[in-house]
């Protein structure tokens, strides 16, 4: 197994231990501003979840510099980085930071996307990332991160940067999941 696959399949093996850490919720220390309590275990959580999600630029770089890009990774790849997504999704909505519905979009939207990538696959067809989808993918890094610590360090200034993260977040999944169907109809048409 190369290197980028191992890279990837690390970061599946962190998805466990970021899940771990958020529903423990174990208060070695807490911070506390304005009402909103952010846990040690969320701030590590947060951490682990950042180390695994930078791993995905990683993983594909070593891949394409080193010419190690595998059918395995191609399917492993996205595979992990919604593992990882739908993993912090459902917990949120277990503690309460986030409206079901929202997850239940984002989600959808990447059952959605992977189905119309298998079908381009069997044909052959390659469907690559859009600037917009990584665009989405990196707003919900960041709104996944500002859910997990609570807001904080904005709940100083009262500013819900989580919220609006959160936002951006459910119009760019939306936008990006219109773009590729779009810009795919041909998969789906070539398929009826």
């Amino acid at each position: 197994m190369n290197l980028a696959n191992r890279i990837t399949i690390a970061r599946i093996f962190l998805v466990p231990v970021v899940i771990l850490f958020l529903l423990l919720r174990y208060n070695f220390w807490t911070v506390t501003i304005n009402q909103q309590t952010t846990t040690g275990s969320e701030m590590i959580a947060a951490f682990v979840f950042i180390v695994a999600a930078s791993t995905d630029g990683l993983d594909g770089y070593i891949a394409r510099k080193r010419k190690l890009i595998t059918n395995f990774g191609t399917f492993l790849d996205p595979l992990a980085d919604k593992l990882l997504i739908s993993a912090v999704l459902i917990s949120m909505v277990e503690m309460h930071r986030l409206s079901a519905w929202i997850a239940i979009l984002i989600i959808s939207r990447e059952f959605a996307v992977t189905g119309l990538r298998l079908v381009a696959a069997a044909e052959g067809i390659v469907l690559a990332a859009s600037r917009l989808a990584k665009w989405k993918t990196l707003t919900q890094i960041i709104a996944m991160v500002a859910l997990m610590l609570n807001n904080f360090p904005f709940s100083y200034v009262g500013f819900p940067f989580d919220r609006c993260m959160v936002y951006i977040m459910v119009l760019l999944t939306v936008w990006s999941g219109v773009e590729y169907f779009v810009k795919n109809k041909h998969v789906m048409e070539a398929n009826r």
